[in-house]
């Protein structure tokens, strides 16, 4: 019960923190050098620049219209999970955007884009690993999914390519590309965060001493193991391969223990974006 407690006070820090740094980076980039992005911040530049609605009260009203219909259509666990971002985020954006000192961070736009790339990519992540969601346009891809099936990612490059094109209204083809950079750059940051961590190494290895390479992953690295019975290809001899989850510090020392036993093993390494079970989201158990 106290480790529920504890990890529940945990993910609420993460996700007021995440949200801290999403908005920062549109304070102190976006805002400030006139650059262009998605999701609901992108929207929210369209209404300040063709309505003069200001960012933070149009985020306040769409992230409240976002969370109501989330909450009808996907669940109560749903909106529990991102009460707090629809509310804290458009708060503290509103704070930040009152602090003179963060919009004169930068004027240059390519350090702009790329930075605030980083540092959105890296809020959204921790959002998401903290188990909740930012809200706003993270919502509608969900519903999309949810009702008609339609892939979460497609449904959310479609409708951040829609919000640039709005905002070629106000914004030359310099800004547009910009605001192509700024997306990729947040994109690929956010798989990156989202595996961060998690990723291990999957090896296996053909070898006659199996049995010893075997005994050796479980005393020696303290590692499970799994033996798979194959066939090679050629000649048809019937062995076992040992397969085993390792972390990439592992690895080479795994390699070396495999090589000093047999110099001949055979290996097949590749990376696993994640593991679940005992050793590694579970506790490992010796019985």
């Amino acid at each position: 019960m106290v480790k529920t407690h504890s990890s529940w006070i945990k993910n609420i820090g993460l996700i007021l923190f995440g949200n801290t740094l999403y908005a920062l980076a549109v304070t102190a980039f976006i805002l400030p050098n006139s650059l262009i992005t998605g999701g609901t911040t992108g929207l929210a530049l369209v209404f300040y620049h063709q309505f003069g609605i200001p960012v933070s009260i149009f985020v306040s009203v769409f992230n409240i219209a976002m969370f109501i219909l989330g909450a009808i259509i996907l669940g109560k666990s749903f909106a529990l999970t991102t009460l707090i971002s629809t509310f804290y985020f458009p708060f503290i954006l509103g704070i930040f955007e009152n602090v003179t000192m963060l919009q004169e961070v930068t004027n240059d736009r390519l350090l702009s884009a790329i930075y605030t790339g980083i540092i959105i990519g890296v809020s959204i992540g921790i959002v998401i690993k903290a188990g909740a969601s930012t809200g706003g346009m993270d919502i509608p891809p969900l519903v999309l999914n949810k009702k008609f099936g339609i892939s979460v990612s497609l449904s959310l490059y479609a409708f951040d390519f829609l919000i640039l094109l709005a905002q070629m209204l106000f914004a030359n083809k310099e800004q547009v590309l910009y605001g192509i950079l700024l997306i990729m750059i947040y994109t690929v940051i956010l798989d990156k965060v989202l595996i961060f961590g998690k990723s291990r190494m999957q090896v296996k290895i053909i070898s006659n001493k199996y049995e010893e390479i075997n005994t050796m992953i479980l005393q020696h690295l303290d590692r499970g193991s799994t033996l798979i019975h194959a066939e090679t290809g050629y000649r048809h001899d019937k062995r076992l391969v040992v397969l085993t989850i390792v972390s990439n510090r592992e690895l080479t020392k795994l390699n070396n223990l495999v090589l000093s036993i047999d110099p001949q093993a055979f290996m097949i390494i590749n990376q696993v974006n994640e593991v679940k079970g005992r050793g590694f989201t579970i506790d490992k158990s010796y019985e």
